[in-house]
């Protein structure tokens, strides 16, 4: 008899793909997305998280059922199985509760620490429990996440003063540029550092426009991220426009030439300011040299928040270690659970034995004294639990340390079937 769970994660995220294919794993309706990932790929719990850095699915199965998860994935969102393929991670068990305190601790976040990502996870299993989606494993194990992840957060302070690429440039907009609210706004590009600029602009309330090479591609981009999407073509004759441009895109050339800003000052009254977020850079240095220009470039700015992040880079360390020893008490308590079943089942079954002898006993003795019959009961109980209980909890011990043989033969000697077990 086979009593172990796998605890599977299978995840799309920006550490390896590009926003614009995270866009297309994203699951529409994820009541339906339950319903199909359960019947098609033999889980029996599932847990989805969707940011615009990640998709994931973890789940609770008997078997390895890899290809099924991908199938029920490329049906739901109609991508092709090579684009499943090429971008789908997947792993199990030790390495799926990893992944998983990574994410509730901060550690697998674009901007490290970011509390966004703890909420998120809190919403996600709160909705699968809702449903039914996820079940005893899952809800164990992501409370249990979740706690771990507070903990580590408000030990480590890993999440103090975090700050990326992208908010530290809005920043020192913020310090260059007077009245930035009534100020026109660019950015060119979508890829992560882009993201990361339009969180920051989003968060802060202002309005900006979003040009890439292909339009369609700045329509997804400001679905997710905001803005307004313009035509690339409109937007190198009409730099003009623009009191502030970041540019965070991989043109392999000069985007922003020396001659189109100073053909773009000509008529205007207030400067602009210019922060090259590209690497290689797309913005031409000689541009810092026409008057009324504030060019800032990356160096600079990530030097700014190099400082900022040093600090935090030491947390990552203790954060790593943290992880490292709760990762077992965690294993701990879901290797615990496979006993579970079986406990309740023998718990059960002794308690309508305990009853019917009760019964019996009572109908014998012909007794209707109150007081009796509830010490004549408070007896069998206290008779059966001091023969049950020790076993019971060695049984859970054993589940614990994973001997499953030890399982094996308790159910043996239960008489445990795992037959009788709906649920």
């Amino acid at each position: 008899m086979e009593m172990n769970q796998n605890i599977i994660n299978a995840r799309v995220t920006f550490r390896n793909s590009p926003i614009h294919i995270l866009e297309q794993f994203t699951i529409k309706d994820i009541e339906n997305a339950y319903e199909q990932f359960k019947k098609h790929s033999e889980l029996e719990e599932c847990v989805i998280i969707q940011t615009c850095n990640r998709i994931e699915l973890f789940g609770k199965s008997k078997a390895d059922n890899s290809d099924k998860i991908k199938k029920t994935w490329a049906s739901i969102t109609g991508l092709d199985e090579e684009m499943i393929e090429e971008n789908l991670e997947f792993v199990e068990n030790q390495e799926a509760m990893h992944h998983l305190l990574k994410l509730t601790s901060g550690l697998d976040s674009m901007v490290l620490g970011e509390e966004q990502i703890l909420g998120q996870i809190k919403n996600s299993i709160a909705s699968a429990r809702e449903t039914k989606a996820s079940g005893q494993h899952l809800n164990t194990l992501f409370d249990k996440a979740i706690r771990m992840g507070t903990r580590i957060r408000n030990s480590s302070g890993i999440g103090k003063g975090g700050i990326s690429v992208g908010s530290m440039a809005v920043k020192l907009a913020e310090e260059n540029v007077d009245e930035l609210k009534t100020k026109q706004i660019l950015l060119i590009g979508t890829g992560e550092v882009s993201t990361l600029v339009a969180k920051s602009l989003q968060r802060r309330g202002y309005a900006f426009n979003v040009t890439s090479r292909t339009m369609g591609r700045s329509e997804m981009f400001c679905e997710t991220m905001g803005g307004e999407a313009i035509k690339f073509e409109e937007v190198l004759s009409g730099f003009n426009k623009y009191d502030i441009i970041f540019v965070a895109t991989t043109a392999p050339y000069f985007l922003v030439t020396q001659e189109k800003i100073t053909k773009a000052m000509k008529g205007k009254t207030n400067g602009i300011m210019i922060l090259d977020l590209s690497n290689p850079r797309t913005v031409d240095e000689k541009v810092a040299t026409i008057s009324g220009v504030k060019l800032m470039n990356l160096d600079q700015i990530a030097e700014m928040v190099e400082k900022n992040i040093n600090a935090r880079i030491n947390k990552v360390k203790t954060v790593e270690n943290i992880i490292k020893e709760e990762i077992s008490v965690l294993e701990a308590s879901m290797k615990r659970l496979d006993a579970e079943p079986l406990v309740t089942d023998v718990f059960k079954n002794i308690e309508n034995l305990r009853e019917k002898e009760l019964q019996k006993a009572l109908q014998m003795l012909g007794e209707n004294d109150e007081r009796k019959i509830k010490i004549i009961e408070e007896l069998t109980k206290a008779v059966v639990e001091s023969i049950v209980t020790t076993p019971m909890n060695n049984i859970r011990k054993a589940s614990e340390q994973g001997q499953p043989n030890i399982i094996e033969l308790a159910s043996k000697l239960f008489d445990y079937k795992k037959q009788n077990q709906t649920d």
